[in-house]
């Protein structure tokens, strides 16, 4: 049997550490020929087997700003859906990777100690390689990986910078952003944008000294979300990780949203496959582009003609030197 194939019956099995290592293979960015043809071949089984099994799952995007508790609600979140609900679950975790060094701490399971030693649990960090959107740029067949290897809820967790979690919303079934109390006035806590697109916004911190302040902001938030053209208001709560407050509330609200209408879902589901379509194309491409960059000296052919355009250069590079780099792809 080929070694992805081999790979993703260990997965079938329970095997988490085969779980760990298909996640590895699809976010290499090797691109050794026989490693590519290897993970198409897994992505290609990994699809059918996903649709074969079709089972009820849901995806939630969990987004905010940093240090707005996001690992520490997850924890919690987690803990009761594993613990009083018996579910399995997943989580992803997408940490930001540095612009000049490239590296990534990937502290999230250390963050959450008690869920990552719970045997329902399965914690993934995984850095973001500076791709844009809040997510990985495997983020996608991870999440069919996940629901292949018998996870209920699958969380995923954004980088956090605020406003750029853009691609987690076709990703998932609901949208979830996270809120601090006495984080900035009214007009900046609902910025448009991410804020457009959460299905429900979570004060958090809900607990001690910052009950008052989540409660006004709680409030301040119910109000601005007046003057968005939603198809459906968001749902605004105030949780407290440390005390659970809120935790069940939050998770029968998700429930209520994403189970709520099954042909909803189902059609929401439909229209990610389009949006993933779209962002692995531009991602592919993107990536394409970027080895074509390096395999070609145009920071010297600029220096030598000071008379070329960035613009008549940007033309070549698409019409020539990237249709030559697509025309040598083979599987």
């Amino acid at each position: 049997m080929k070694p992805a194939i081999d790979l993703l019956r260990n997965v079938l099995q329970g095997n988490r550490t085969a779980l760990a290592q298909s996640i590895t293979l699809l976010e290499s960015t090797s691109t050794n020929r026989q490693f590519l043809l290897n993970r198409l071949e897994f992505i290609r089984e990994l699809n059918n087997v996903h649709y074969e099994q079709r089972k009820p799952t849901i995806r939630i995007g969990i987004s905010g700003s940093p240090g707005v508790g996001k690992s520490t609600f997850i924890e919690s979140f987690g803990m009761f859906l594993a613990e009083k609900l018996n579910k399995r679950i997943a989580v992803l975790a997408v940490d930001p990777s540095s612009a000049i060094r490239g590296g990534s701490i990937l502290a999230d399971k250390t963050r959450m100690p008690r869920l990552t030693a719970h045997p329902n649990a399965f914690i993934r960090p995984s850095p973001s390689r500076l791709h844009l959107g809040g997510v990985t740029q495997s983020t996608g067949e991870t999440i069919l990986l996940c629901e292949t290897a018998g996870y209920d809820v699958i969380l995923i967790e954004t980088v956090g910078v605020g406003q750029s979690e853009y691609e987690v919303h076709h990703l998932c079934d609901t949208f979830v952003l996270l809120v601090a109390p006495a984080s900035g006035d009214e007009l900046q806590g609902i910025k448009k944008g991410i804020v457009e697109m959460a299905n429900i916004i979570l004060v958090t911190k809900y607990d001690g000294d910052l009950i008052i302040p989540a409660r006004r902001m709680r409030g301040e938030i119910r109000s601005a979300t007046k003057f968005i053209n939603y198809q459906e208001r968001p749902s605004v709560l105030c949780v407290s990780a440390r005390t659970e407050h809120g935790i069940e509330d939050a998770w029968k609200e998700i429930d209520t949203k994403v189970n709520g209408n099954l042909h909803a879902k189902e059609q929401r589901r439909q229209e990610q496959k389009i949006g993933l379509l779209r962002i692995s194309l531009i991602n592919e491409l993107f990536s394409l582009l970027n080895r074509t960059l390096d395999n070609e000296n145009y920071e010297q052919r600029l220096k030598n003609n000071p008379k070329l355009s960035i613009y008549e250069l940007v033309q070549e590079i698409i019409h020539q030197d990237l249709a030559t780099a697509l025309s040598k792809i083979k599987y």
